[in-house]
């Protein structure tokens, strides 16, 4: 039971409204019972012309089961779904939190289709679990257990009947159903984390797609997911209700068995015939709400199986800082690497390979290389969002193991090569890098990045789809000019603007950043004459470092790229 830890913790936490949905679900299903065999009763007993006054008594007796069972039919109902609600609630926050400390590396292991179906689909399959599966049986044993104390009195045969009953249709026939439906089930989730998967992908690449003429294409492969889940849920509720028709088969034959023994019962004169039509139209009651019990090992499967998928990403280990912690100051900090090795989940080779350099406070360093050459992993373990598989990191002084993501991206400047931009408006995007910003401010940031003509009234659509690549990165660095932090973190900050507006920019930041500490990362080899060091990478390893005098001087692999790069351009 391991896998329904995450759904079972939360349901501890609700214990109160769990004993209060088993309380009024006990209650309920006894005044049902009673109410039925009172009726059975009054009949067999209105056959005998008795006094008024005892019919009168019976049908009071009635009327009172029946405003009993309402009330306690509704509180059930609101109490268990107020508790399931809440375990529902509970179960994304613990997702969530989970999850966070987890981005953007989980996205290396998952796809986001799927993981929306993990917290969508899964979370909403665990409702059943407690309406379905935890407290039914409990209420159901309860009322079995009064109802074949109260027919001890009659007979002891009629516990019998009813305990073998229950066994039957609470136990043997769900059983043998659990297993066929078991594939079944697997194939529902399976078609619904593929249809998320292809819904993703086919909004996200929509344009690409239409671009290519291959819409068509993919738009066929979705209709065929769709279809498939379609036709996975339709067997999965076919399956469902023959197994319900089943186990109400089961509980009619048994009620039939408890007629005939009672007949016998009467003419051996063990049983008074005025309790027969009772006892059936008991029995008729009990079995009823049995066969829900049907559909319990599949509402058991499948939950087991949504905890299983949701305990994949919270029991990932975040990549994060060990105790004791340590904290940075707001100074321009020094970096070094320390044999520094990271491979990435799923890969032999190491994306960076036993790499060592320094990077002095305030100085400006520039890593360069092809793609593929381990640039951005190094960026992404600067910023703590990788952590080292051998090696150390220094920053301040301070090793990177001790030191919270947090307190990184909070003492840094970061502009990455892809940028998020919400959907609102252009002093939304901004108003992000701190709070207290003015609306001064964020037009004078926007005019030094070349935006003037954005008024931060106009409009962002999501991912700032109605803005070029060059904007986006223009805006990218807004954003990071508002921070005013002492550590500059630049992943490919220019590549999709021109030249001469990367030009302008480029003097802007270096006047902007004179006592900060900054690192680059770019494959584009103009505007480094200025940096204090130029770190070459290739395969995941320092090709070679310098200045860009003493790179050029000697002639190795950065000043064939340059040379490289002058013939493109010419």
């Amino acid at each position: 039971m391991r896998e329904l830890s995450i759904v079972l913790r939360q349901i501890a936490v609700e214990r109160k409204n769990v004993w209060y949905s088993v309380l009024f679900g006990y209650i309920g299903g006894v005044t049902a019972a009673g109410l039925f065999a009172a009726s059975g009763y009054l009949i067999s007993k209105a056959a005998l012309i008795p006094p008024v006054y005892t019919l009168t008594l019976l049908i009071a007796f009635i009327k009172v089961f029946g405003l009993v069972k309402a009330g306690s039919k509704y509180g059930e109902r609101m109490v268990s779904h107020r508790a399931t609600f809440n375990i529902l609630a509970g179960i994304r926050v613990r997702f969530f939190e989970k999850l966070e400390p987890l981005a953007p590396g989980i996205f290396q292991k998952f796809r986001s289709g799927d993981l929306l179906a993990r917290i969508t689909g899964d979370v909403e399959s665990l409702q059943n679990f407690f309406l379905r599966v935890y407290y039914p049986p409990l209420v159901l044993i309860l009322v079995f257990i009064s109802a074949m104390l109260f027919t001890t009195f009659y007979s002891f045969w009629f516990p019998l009947i009813f305990a073998a009953g229950l066994l039957l249709t609470g136990l043997i026939i769900p059983a043998l159903f659990a297993l066929r439906r078991q594939k079944i089930e697997e194939k529902v989730r399976e078609s619904r984390a593929i249809l998320s998967t292809d819904t993703a992908e086919v909004l996200y690449g929509f344009r690409d797609l239409k671009i290519y003429q291959q819409l068509d294409e993919k738009g066929a492969s979705l209709r065929t997911s769709s279809a498939a889940y379609i036709a996975n849920q339709e067997k999965s509720s076919s399956q469902s209700m023959f197994n319900q028709s089943v186990n109400q088969a089961a509980g009619l034959l048994i009620s039939w068995v408890v007629l005939a023994a009672g007949v016998y019962l009467v003419q051996q004169d063990q049983l008074d015939g005025v309790f027969l039509a009772m006892l059936v139209m008991l029995s008729l009651n009990i079995f009823e709400n049995a066969a829900p019990m049907a559909v319990l090992p599949p509402h058991l499967e499948d939950s087991r199986k949504a905890s299983s998928r949701l305990n994949e990403v919270t029991d990932m280990v975040p990549a994060t800082a060990s105790e004791p912690y340590e904290t940075l100051t707001d100074e321009a900090p020094s970096i070094s690497f320390q044999s520094v090795s990271y491979t990435h989940e799923g890969e032999e080779r190491p994306a960076v390979d036993q790499t060592s350099f320094e990077v002095k406070a305030g100085s400006k360093t520039a890593i360069v290389g092809a793609s593929g050459s381990g640039k951005s992993t190094i960026f992404q373990l600067l910023l703590g969002v990788l952590r080292t598989n051998d090696g150390d990191i220094a920053i301040q002084d301070r090793s990177i193991r001790h030191i919270k993501s947090e307190d990184i991206w909070e003492k840094a400047n970061v502009v990455m090569q892809e940028n998020h931009f919400f959907y609102g408006t252009i002093r939304d995007n901004l108003q992000i890098a701190r709070e207290g910003l003015t609306d001064e401010e964020m037009q004078w940031v926007l005019e030094k990045v070349q935006l003037s003509r954005f008024t931060l009234d106009d409009a962002v659509l999501e991912k700032g789809e109605n803005l070029s690549g060059g904007e986006r990165q223009r805006l990218a660095i807004a954003r990071a000019l508002l921070r005013k932090r002492s550590l500059w973190l630049l992943d490919e900050p220019l590549s999709s603007i021109d030249n001469v507006t990367s030009a302008d920019i480029m003097r802007y930041l270096e006047e902007r950043t004179e006592d900060a500490t900054v690192c680059l990362i770019s494959h584009q080899l103009n505007g480094l004459e200025k940096m204090d060091q130029i770190i070459v990478m290739d395969g995941g390893q320092i090709a070679e470092k310098g200045s860009y005098e003493e790179l050029m001087t000697a002639k190795g692999m950065f000043y064939e790229m340059k040379k490289i790069e002058q013939e493109i351009l010419v």
